[in-house]
């Protein structure tokens, strides 16, 4: 769903002229009763609301992972909002129940098809419109969230902003809510970051993911409100062997979108090309970018070393195909695809950019870390490994420390911490620790 200059501007004024008139969450709410968070087998309840769970992508793949390790001890729901493909990409984790809300897979009523065939043409009015996913929502799943929103007990955690500040103003008084931040606090637009300021009070908990989102936010909230921890994503399970020194290729991924900034990255690669024309990039993911890409790859010359491989299902094959792993993005929040990549034993080459790449990736020891945008020091960088076998190796070996440091079973028993911390404590009875 696209949306006009003069349209989005309209969705300003809709999205806070519907903020004025909707209630929001009681404040000072009591302890939820026992009875609320327990599951069928008598177990907390804990749901994990996302936009989209059937499409591949770093997020999806970290949400899935900590799903299946929280499933040991809680009774766990991912809740999906939209479903876009019959079969998702990624495997769900056993134990793990998944609900879509939006679902045009399975059978419904005359009257739901009906609905959503008008509700699904008319922009939210709940999703913030500076959300980088708004369009992939609707009034018709507005109201679909508003709908699970009531029927949620337990502990929900929201998994984008938009979601973050629904569960902040429409969850159930006797809800404990958990908003995850994916992305840094100055990536985000002017009516989002103001949002933020805003409802993210009403959340138990804000969980960030880097040293710095927590300096960040920590200082947006004056007031205390919500208590800000930080939670780093842990390195999901992924399939593949390691990565091959002896190989020449150079592995990158993410969606085609300016974000990820593989326009910056091509230019990089025509000096590589020239002095190591057997040397080869590849770049994984989808995304709307890819015929400005293909455009941009023909324009310099480099459609015999660089290859465009569209999305795929076997990601740790991806990285196994090759020696060096390189990212290009101009903002992020803690890119995974570094931790999935070192996790392969391959040593990164990434720009400094806000936020993550620097508390991961250290020079000299699993990669090379150079001065964000900076295309020529990113031709440096990679120039530097690719004649250089032993060090590739050397920093290799340094990556799959580092990413042992974000083990799955590490992280998630910080995240059980965080969990029981709060179904245990009664409202304004004290914050989770800042860990």
């Amino acid at each position: 769903m696209s949306v006009t200059s003069a349209g989005r501007q309209a969705l300003r004024r809709g999205w806070n002229l519907l903020g004025r008139l909707l209630p929001d969450r009681p404040s000072g709410r009591p302890a939820p009763p026992a009875a609320s968070t327990s599951g069928d087998a008598g177990r907390p309840r804990v749901t994990l609301l996302m936009g989209g769970v059937y499409s591949t992508g770093g997020t999806t793949r970290t949400a899935l992972s900590l799903a299946g390790y929280l499933s040991n001890h809680y009774d766990v729901e991912v809740v999906s909002v939209n479903r876009g493909r019959r079969v998702p990409h990624l495997p769900f984790p056993p134990g793990v129940k998944v609900t879509a809300l939006d679902d045009r897979f399975v059978d419904q009523s005359l009257r739901w098809r009906l609905g959503r065939r008008v509700l699904s043409r008319v922009p939210s009015l709940l999703i913030n419109v500076d959300d980088s996913r708004f369009a992939s929502f609707s009034l018709w799943s507005d109201l679909l969230i508003l709908r699970h929103l009531r029927r949620v007990s337990g502990v929900l955690i929201a998994t984008r902003p938009g979601l973050n500040i629904l569960a902040a103003r429409f969850a159930p008084a006797d809800v404990r809510t958990i908003g995850q931040e994916h992305m840094n606090l100055g990536a985000h637009r002017p009516l989002l970051r103001a949002a933020i300021s805003r409802y993210y009070p009403g959340l138990d908990t804000l969980a960030v993911l880097t040293e710095s989102d927590l300096r960040d936010y920590t200082a947006l909230f004056t007031g205390g409100r919500p208590p800000v921890v930080r939670r780093p994503n842990a390195v999901p399970t992924i399939d593949g062997r390691a990565g091959d020194p002896e190989s020449k290729v150079v592995v990158a991924v993410g969606r085609l979108t300016p974000q990820k900034g593989f326009d910056l990255l091509l230019p990089a690669w025509v000096p590589i090309a020239h002095s190591h024309p057997d040397w080869q990039l590849k770049i994984y993911g989808a995304g709307p970018e890819k015929a400005l890409l293909e455009a941009q790859i023909a324009d310099l010359g480099l459609g015999g070393q660089v290859a465009l491989m569209g999305r795929t299902s076997r990601i740790g094959e991806a990285y196994a195909s090759g020696s060096i792993f390189v990212l290009s993005s101009r903002r992020e929040g803690l890119p995974m695809v570094i931790l999935e990549a070192m996790s392969k034993g391959l040593p990164v080459v990434s720009f400094d950019c806000p936020t993550g790449p620097a508390e991961m990736v250290a020079t000299g020891e699993n990669g090379v870390l150079v001065r964000n945008g900076d295309v020529p020091a990113l031709t440096e960088g990679l120039s530097e490994l690719i004649e250089d076998r032993a060090l590739r190796a050397r920093l290799g070996r340094g990556a799959l420390g580092t990413a042992a440091r974000y083990d799955q079973e590490a992280i998630g028993k910080e995240w059980v911490e965080l969990i029981d911390g709060l179904i245990s404590t009664p409202a304004g009875g004290g914050s989770p620790s800042q860990v």
